[in-house]
């Protein structure tokens, strides 16, 4: 990610918009299509469409948390924790 694209994240204040659009960023358009995210005191929470996606998410979890820890700093996500799949991610975590 651009260096003025991850100084203005840092800077701007923490929302679900930030979140899912650092989330978009760090694990890309088909993962990003196939989760719902919302973060709860420090712990990103992830719903998944199937076990084979939150299998690949379980296998790649550090890579994400240093990514979104990059982008949105160190002490706004410490811990990623994937729930059990979902059928629409669209209406699951992200509209609750």
């Amino acid at each position: 990610m651009p260096g003025a694209l991850r100084q203005l994240l840092h800077n701007a204040p923490i929302s679900d918009g930030k979140v899912a659009f650092a989330w978009r960023a760090a694990v890309g358009a088909a993962f990003d299509r196939a989760t719902a995210v919302k973060l709860e005191n420090g712990t990103l929470l992830v719903e998944t469409t199937s076990k084979q996606w939150a299998r690949e998410l379980t296998r790649s979890q550090a890579v994400v948390l240093s990514r979104l820890q990059a982008m949105l700093g160190d002490g706004q996500i410490t811990r990623i924790e994937i729930r059990n799949q979902i059928r629409n991610p669209q209406s699951a975590i992200r509209n609750a």
